[in-house]
């Protein structure tokens, strides 16, 4: 029984890493000029997408598509992003495309995220964080605000040195 459950184990840990190996790089979809992919799941005799990305020249995811076990649209996201490639806007709809969420992210000069706003449906926000950075360019604390802006939690991050 031990063995077949370690075999188990085994296997499972061994697909896992299988599926992440075959994850597509940024660099790799830019350099074979991948315009999208389109994956198909088979369960029997019967085939559905089970979702399809699209990428800009660059590389960067730009809409991303995903099917229920009926093939039928589940949802769509789309993005966009800065100069510098870093993501500033992600929108999501719903099965019947309608608006779900967008979240929207600012970044300082030296690239580091220092806030991310959501907003519901009617464009409202929903929650906020608000991110700061060391001299270093550690991230130094978290804080996350409601609706209303009100502050709901702060996260410190602190760092050990040799």
């Amino acid at each position: 029984m031990a063995n077949t459950k370690r075999s188990s184990l085994f296997i499972m840990t061994l697909l896992i890493s299988c599926f992440f190996c075959q994850a597509q790089k940024k660099k790799d979809i830019k350099k074979a000029g991948i315009k999208t992919i389109t994956t198909t799941e088979t369960q029997g005799t019967k085939s559905f997408n089970d979702s399809k990305v699209t990428y800009d020249a660059g590389g960067n995811i730009i809409e991303e598509i995903n099917y229920d076990k009926e093939g039928n649209l589940k949802s769509t996201k789309k993005f966009k992003y800065n100069k510098d490639g870093d993501p500033i806007e992600e929108t999501e709809y719903d099965e019947k495309n309608a608006l779900k969420e967008t979240r929207l992210t600012k970044y300082n000069t030296l690239g580091e995220k220092i806030e991310e706003q959501y907003l519901d449906k009617d464009k409202k926000q929903f929650k906020k964080y608000i991110y700061t950075f060391s001299a270093k360019g550690f991230k130094t604390e978290r804080k996350h605000y409601d609706a209303n802006n009100v502050l709901i939690s702060t996260k410190k991050y602190t760092y050990g040195y040799k």
